[in-house]
């Protein structure tokens, strides 16, 4: 089998932000911005690979979620707990510097984990956790 990453779905409350965030801060590429208001649906993914797009869309959009379910998932992306998505780069302090440079909200700076892994994460507009490793 051969199989990869197409697309990943993150949700955002303001695409005017998470179009900042992801754009300028992160450098992705915007591959498509369909709608309009909240119901603005953002693609965007890394230069260079064509392959891999992040969908930011609006979490109403989905017809088949109550207003009970709407609210818990707002509450859930307020706290940062709703979404995450972890991205990887050779130069992580130099990525970290940027992207903080950028205005985004540090989550954790550059730290060495217990388990192997040194990482630093940020928090994009709606509140979705984003995680950098480092590649050794």
């Amino acid at each position: 089998m051969d199989i990869t990453i197409h697309w990943t779905f993150l949700p955002h409350d303001d695409p005017d932000a998470s179009l900042a965030f992801y754009r300028d801060a992160l450098g992705f590429e915007v591959r498509q911005d369909v709608g309009s208001g909240k119901m603005r649906w953002l693609t965007v993914g890394p230069p260079g690979q064509p392959g891999t797009s992040i969908v930011l869309h609006p979490p109403a959009a989905d017809p088949g979620i109550t207003e009970d379910e709407r609210r818990i998932i707002a509450e859930m992306m307020a706290k940062g707990t709703y979404a995450r998505l972890v991205l990887a780069t050779a130069d992580l302090d130099g990525t970290f510097e940027k992207v903080r440079a950028g205005g985004a909200e540090v989550a954790q700076e550059p730290t060495e984990q217990p388990y192997g892994t040194r990482d630093c994460a940020f928090r994009d507009p709606a509140g979705n956790m984003i995680r950098i490793n480092e590649l050794r």
